[in-house]
């Protein structure tokens, strides 16, 4: 009797293990497609920081969970990036947190290929810190990195649905309940990243026959934080993403060399390690061996958590050229084909049309009177 179940079970351990030692496999042996110089200007082209600033213009309010600012910045991210044919899923939950009692929480999770067998999660968090005196509407922490993701969705999408048969595609999520609402602790603190990561470990489907967990899917989580002041630094906090963090340093080296970057004086990737712990919303996927790559400024700004992280501290440049430097990573790491339709193939009707109207113009003055 014990026997069957036994070897049942061992069964099922094996599938889980080889099915993860696939997924793990196949992302450290990944390499990046690495960019042309034709692919950094037309990217470099493709930014708009139009679009950055409309976006700001929406979310950019006091969003504490559980307020209407908060519900209408939810609503906003979630049309914008419907509006774009991204896949939207929202992780919707409910849990008690200090001062407000039984909060509302939504984590909002969109990618172009819902069908990838692996995922770049590139990922921020949308909600804003209470503060019981202070109007604080948080722009680097974090409106200013939630307007930058729906940049890249937008200016990225036709290239992305090119790529849409590729293994690899690029997920969105925009964590709900970063803030803690008393004081920062383990029970007080990243209610939305602990609920996903837990929600993700236990969504299950089957790739080659084999049955993994879609946090098995995800290559590498690259969160975003306390982006958009002018000349921020970036340090590498873990070894087994250390390459990634490397290449985001030759991509911001080739990019100001080509004149590529506005008003860039100095590095934001820096070529140093700090192996201190961050706490932030990485933390529950770093636990269950998500690999990370933190992209937070260090050291923190004096604004950080002030009423003073507002507008008037967001430098568009900085966040554009920031933005500059992720697309490039992300369409290496995808490998997108950026490059616009050639012009030869355009239709010729026109260029016709213009040519016989000017020759019959000619004929016209020089042969009809």
């Amino acid at each position: 009797m014990y026997v069957p179940l036994l070897n049942f079970l061992l069964f099922s351990v094996i599938l889980r293990l080889g099915a993860t030692n696939f997924l793990k496999s196949a992302r450290e042996r990944h390499q990046n497609q690495v960019a042309s110089t034709e692919d950094f200007r037309y990217l470099a082209a493709s930014s708009d920081p139009n679009y950055i600033n409309k976006v700001l213009d929406n979310i950019l309010v006091p969003r504490v969970v559980g307020t209407p600012n908060h519900e209408k910045v939810f609503k906003y991210i979630k049309k914008e990036l419907r509006l774009l044919n991204w896949h939207v899923d929202v992780d919707e939950f409910m849990d008690k947190v200090p001062i407000f009692g039984n909060l509302k929480f939504k984590n909002i999770v969109a990618t172009h290929n819902p069908q990838a067998e692996r995922y770049l999660v590139l990922a921020c968090h949308y909600d804003s810190k209470y503060f019981k005196d202070i109007e604080f509407v948080g722009a680097i922490d974090s409106a200013v990195p939630c307007a930058m993701m729906l940049e890249i969705a937008k200016t990225l999408s036709q290239d992305l649905q090119k790529s849409k048969n590729k293994n690899v595609a690029l997920k969105l999520v925009f964590f709900d309940g970063e803030e803690a609402f008393e004081n920062w602790g383990p029970h007080d603190s990243i209610y939305g990243a602990k609920h996903l990561a837990r929600t993700l470990h236990s969504n299950r489907s089957l790739i080659n026959g084999e049955n993994v967990s879609e946090l098995d899917k995800i290559d590498m989580l690259a969160l975003l934080d306390l982006i958009g002041f002018r000349n921020p630094q970036f340090l590498n906090f873990f070894e087994n993403t250390k390459r990634w963090f490397l290449r985001l340093i030759e991509i911001e080296n080739t990019l100001h060399e080509m004149n590529l970057l506005k008003n860039h004086y100095s590095n934001y990737f820096l070529a140093r390690s700090s192996y201190g712990r961050i706490e932030d919303d990485h933390l529950p996927f770093l636990k269950r061996n998500v690999p990370i790559l933190h992209v937070i400024s260090t050291p923190f700004p004096p604004e950080w958590h002030t009423a003073k992280d507002n507008r008037d501290i967001v430098d568009m440049d900085t966040v554009v050229n920031i933005n500059l430097i992720l697309k490039g990573f992300i369409s290496e790491y995808l490998h997108l084909s950026l490059h616009p339709p050639d012009a030869s193939n355009e239709n010729p009707i026109p260029i016709i049309i213009v040519f016989l109207c000017a020759l019959t113009f000619f004929i016209y003055k020089n042969f009809v009177k």
